[in-house]
């Protein structure tokens, strides 16, 4: 399978995780990374996207409506903006918030699936709500994977044991193992 998108979200925790896991992420892995990230709507603009780009050779900003997904970038929901994912874009949306949150991450699992089905890769991270298990099942359920956070590596387990009642996960992984996991999808794959 030709993976096309891997979309990751994350909410209490998620800088140290998401740190990590784009250190370690392997360069060879091209494809485009959306990300949903729970922040403060007064969070300064692009001070998320400074700090992951410290740990990345990869492009990191705060995504902008009508962006074409481009391959070693990584994407950020901005603050107070639902990201939502189209066929080889990125649209912005001010709805209602969705569990609490928007950016939501469910909102955005939900329309990755719709746009890339079974060649979309979903990842949740740590986190201290449910959002993100019912976008992740859509993920699945599209015929993408479903990669979930050991909860006992967390920083806050909810999100992930929400993710883990809500799918049928395709690996649960510690962070430092997610980088290796995700090169067997989309490198080793790619080349079989």
């Amino acid at each position: 399978m030709n993976y096309e998108l891997i979309a990751i979200g994350t909410s209490w925790g998620g800088l140290q995780a998401l740190s990590r896991l784009l250190s370690d992420l392997p360069a060879e892995i091209g494809q485009p990374i959306v990300i949903a990230q729970h922040r403060a709507v007064e969070s300064p603009e692009g001070a998320l996207a400074r700090l992951l780009e410290q740990h990345t050779d990869r492009v990191v900003r705060d995504a902008e409506d009508k962006d074409t997904l481009e391959p070693r970038h990584v994407y950020l929901a901005p603050p107070d903006y639902h990201l939502l994912v189209e066929a080889g874009s990125l649209a912005l949306s001010t709805e209602d918030a969705v569990q609490f949150a928007r950016p939501s991450i469910d909102v955005m699992f939900e329309t990755a699936a719709d746009a890339y089905g079974e060649r979309a890769i979903g990842i949740v991270l740590t986190g201290a709500n449910d959002d993100g298990a019912a976008g992740l099942a859509r993920i699945k359920g599209s015929g993408g994977v479903a990669i979930v956070q050991d909860p006992d590596s967390s920083e806050r387990r909810r999100m992930p044991d929400a993710a883990i009642a809500a799918v049928d996960a395709d690996a649960i992984l510690r962070i430092e193992e997610m980088g290796p996991f995700l090169y067997g999808l989309c490198c080793e794959v790619a080349r079989a």
